[in-house]
């Protein structure tokens, strides 16, 4: 049902997500420290069978439908436009892990090759999905989702948001490695379980911001709740870019490890709402399905892009030995700035794309 129930349900999905990361964090450090990682992998796929046998129980039946033959199969499935974008996502996928490594390996005639072709399968993807709505055909995502500007800017802002969330992340664990193996540092060494705590505040901070957003969001505009989550996030890679490493954790990286996840999860819920407001039932589904896809090409893009810049910067660095603390922070320092103004671009689309957005998560008669 729509109002307040929905809106919670969307906030409890959204803060599922922060508490098994949380979880999971932590109790990696501790299977680290005690135990050792592989009986990780074990617990995980225990884990999945469990969540498996759950399905099977909790989850209705579905709807009686036309029955499946072979011919809707290959009818009523868009497998060009399928075979186009995969190809297209799996190649750029690619050559962004290989020049992650080093930039240069960009100029290898295979990575090149592979760019080009991913980077021409783009406008050819768009081209045909573009015909088969116009003759009335299964197209796999119709052009017509973008022309509704609050779901085009709130993909542009997952994209942006989960970039920087989850470079944030790894980022801020590397130079928490940095630290604790600097020699010209008075720091305290840190075990992995330790490591893995700095970043339980963020979460916490994510889990209630999720409920609260729930509960909330139908008595506020959205864009307000979206443009000032976004500015407090913005703060996180402020902070940290101009972090001197002497001072203690809790006067500048504590609150950066606060700030980092507000945005993500305040756009989360948001933007789940606004899906289901402006889109007929039938196509939820698929609106959904291209939300989440872009969000997890935003962590792909996002780390690739800072890995490369950050390694650049560092081997232009002018401390001769390029795996030292100094000049490794260069390379951090510059990627956090990155951070910091891929935000502003955050807060930017959503200026323009959000300002019509209004309330959403009301209760419709």
């Amino acid at each position: 049902p729509n109002g307040k129930t929905r809106n919670v349900g969307f906030s409890f999905l959204g803060a599922g997500q922060v508490l098994g990361f949380c979880i999971g964090l932590v109790l990696g450090g501790v299977l680290i420290e005690t135990v050792g990682w592989r009986i990780g992998y074990y617990i995980c796929g225990g884990v999945h069978v469990i969540a498996l046998a759950l399905a099977c129980w909790v989850l209705p039946e579905d709807r009686k439908r036309e029955a499946t033959s072979w011919q809707r199969l290959y009818f009523d499935i868009d497998w060009v436009g399928a075979i186009i974008a995969s190809s297209c996502l799996g190649l750029l996928s690619y050559v962004l892990a290989s020049v992650t490594g080093s930039s240069s390996s960009i100029k290898e005639p295979l990575n090149a090759t592979l760019m080009t072709v991913a980077v021409v399968l783009v406008p050819g993807f768009v081209l045909w999905v573009g015909r088969q709505e116009r003759h009335g055909k299964p197209a796999l995502i119709p052009n017509s989702l973008w022309k509704i500007p609050a779901f085009t800017a709130v993909c542009l802002m997952v994209l942006l948001s989960w970039g920087v969330m989850n470079s944030m992340e790894y980022f801020v664990s590397l130079l928490i490695s940095l630290l604790t193996r600097s020699s010209y540092q008075e720091v305290q060494q840190l075990s992995a379980l330790q490591a893995s705590l700095r970043f339980v505040p963020g979460l916490l901070v994510g889990f209630s911001l999720n409920i609260a957003t729930g509960l909330l969001v139908h008595k506020f505009p959205a864009n307000y709740l979206v443009l000032i989550s976004t500015l407090l996030c913005a703060g996180s890679p402020l902070l940290m870019a101009l972090i001197n490493p002497q001072w203690s954790y809790w006067y500048a990286a504590f609150w950066s490890m606060v700030l980092y996840p507000v945005s993500a999860d305040v756009l989360f819920t948001i933007s789940s709402l606004i899906i289901v407001d402006v889109f007929p039932a039938k196509t939820h589904a698929l609106a959904g399905a291209v939300f989440n896809t872009v969000a997890q090409f935003g962590t792909s893009l996002g780390i690739a892009i800072m890995a490369v810049v950050a390694s650049n910067v560092t081997r232009g660095s002018g401390d001769p030995d390029k795996e030292s603390p100094a000049a490794l922070m260069e390379g951090y320092r510059v990627t956090f700035w990155l951070g910091f103004g891929g935000m502003l671009l955050t807060v930017a689309v959503g200026v323009v794309g959000l300002r019509k957005a209004g309330k959403v998560g009301l209760k419709r008669e």
